[in-house]
């Protein structure tokens, strides 16, 4: 039976949230850490991400501008010091160069290194005083001009972003460090993520956000794939593949299954879905985990989303996890086109359709893995 923090690797927008909701009612057994990695990749000296590059005020103001990808890790093992097993939701894309920039190891994680290469392969990605690229992108909606294009395949669209075969880290984080975790990953169709991200950069909701433009760098497909493929290659998932009838597990007990949920699974099936996900992942399921509407709960929850705030609203004043009523609407891609034009410009419409189009493959590639219901 596993007992690794379980690590759901995700991209924005995929109902994550909400899925994480599920398993912040077990406060008997789980200790829950809600992406703790942005922290460092935004905010950090070793800091990734480009949206606060310029914004050292903003930093400061975030509380976790002293915040080190070491310091992320260090508090994963806190968490985990009153025995409760650690249940970690992130994004994948704070794990790694934003652009399909080379990745190398944060250099506070270079202590974990074991004969691997500190640049994985390749020539430093800009990890220098205060760890940013240097290189500011106009690529986004409301006011930015989408010049580099789509999300993670920046520079990579002749291959969707992936290259066949062995591949070297794509991440910051050494190898080391990857094979302690219990990873699983939720995905969600780029036609509903994108979109939905785009919404929270947008008036009004952008207001309480407090993000003014899309960037699609930040979409995370990419780098969800890439991390993926990586941790198939290198045998930390797989090659078992969870719910498909010829599952057999080659690698011994401890191996873990390659575990992939589609958000419209869950919110089609949520008690089948969280069923056999926590079979997976060694976790006792009870449908009591779908219900939550007790002042304790929900102010732990508030407290744990506070650091994203406008981001959860719908999760944070939710009190279940139930079907959805209503069936999925038929759309087309004229009035998907449409939709989005009436909703951001013509200009945010194009950049939503060719963020949507590059990232599709990603999806597609990780969907052929998912649970089935």
């Amino acid at each position: 039976m596993s007992q690794k923090p379980v690590f759901v690797l995700t991209h924005p927008r995929a109902c994550s949230t909400a899925f994480e909701r599920v398993f912040m009612t077990r406060q008997d057994i789980l200790k829950c850490a809600h992406e703790p990695f942005g922290d460092a990749f935004y905010y950090g000296p070793e800091r990734l991400g480009e949206r606060y590059a310029d914004d050292e005020q903003g930093r400061i103001d975030s509380g976790f501008s002293k915040t080190t990808y070491q310091n992320v890790l260090e508090r994963l093992e806190r968490d985990a010091s009153d025995g409760k097993r650690v249940f970690i939701k992130d994004m994948a894309y704070y794990l790694a160069p934003p652009n399909s920039a080379p990745p190398s190891i944060a250099p506070s994680l270079r202590k974990y290194m074991s004969g691997e290469s500190a640049t994985n392969g390749e020539q430093t990605n800009g990890h220098h005083v205060n760890g940013v690229n240097g290189v500011s992108h106009a690529n986004g909606v409301n006011g930015h001009s989408g010049a580099n294009g789509t999300n993670g395949v920046n520079g990579t669209n002749k291959t969707n972003g992936h290259s066949s075969g062995a591949s070297s880290n794509p991440s910051v984080i050494p190898l080391e460090v990857l094979k302690r975790y219990h990873w699983t990953f939720l995905i969600r169709h780029p036609r509903r993520g994108i979109p939905s991200y785009v919404r929270c950069c947008t008036p009004p909701l952008s207001e309480t956000t407090g993000w003014d433009h899309f960037k699609p760098s930040e979409s995370g497909y990419v780098e969800l794939r890439r991390l993926f493929d990586y941790l198939r290659e290198q045998k930390i998932v797989g090659p078992s593949v969870a719910g498909q009838s010829d599952e057999t597990k080659t690698g011994g007990e401890d191996e873990v299954s390659i575990t992939v949920l589609d958000a419209d699974d869950l919110l089609d099936h949520p008690q089948e879905a969280i069923r056999a996900f926590c079979e997976q992942t060694d976790i006792p399921f009870s449908p009591d985990m779908l219900e939550w509407d007790d002042e304790e709960n929900q102010k732990y929850v508030a407290d744990a989303f506070a650091k994203w705030n406008g981001w959860h609203n719908d999760a944070i004043h939710s009190k279940g996890l139930t079907a959805r009523s209503h069936p999925k609407k038929a759309v087309t891609e004229e009035s998907e086109n449409e939709e989005w034009r009436q909703k951001y410009g013509e200009e945010g419409q194009k950049i939503i359709r060719a963020c949507v189009e590059e990232n599709t493959p990603h999806y597609k590639h990780m969907k052929s893995f998912a649970l089935k219901f």
